[in-house]
C-alpha cells in the first residue's frame, strides 16, 4: 500500500517541476522524485540501487541544477 503512495508522490512532484515558473522550486522538486524513486527501489530489495539513485537523483543533480540557476542570469536581469 505504502508503495502506491510513494509512486503517486513522485509523479505529483515530476508534475509539479514541469510546470513550476520558479526554476529553483523545480530543482527542489526533481529531488523529491529521485527519493520517492530511491525509495521505492528499497521496497523492491534493490538497496545497491536505491543507495545510487539516492545520492545521484535525490541529492547530486538537484545541487547541480541548483548551480547551475544560480550561475546563470537572464539577458537584461539587474542583480
Amino acid at each position: 500500500m505504502i508503495e502506491y503512495v510513494v509512486m503517486i508522490v513522485g509523479v505529483l512532484g515530476s508534475i509539479l517541476a514541469l510546470v513550476q515558473r520558479d526554476l529553483l522550486k523545480a530543482a527542489i522538486l526533481t529531488g523529491i522524485t529521485g527519493g520517492c524513486i530511491a525509495f521505492l527501489f528499497q521496497i523492491l530489495l534493490a538497496p545497491d540501487v536505491a543507495l545510487t539513485q539516492a545520492i545521484v537523483g535525490a541529492a547530486i543533480v538537484p545541487v547541480f541544477l541548483a548551480i547551475t540557476i544560480h550561475k546563470t542570469k537572464r539577458v537584461g536581469e539587474d542583480d
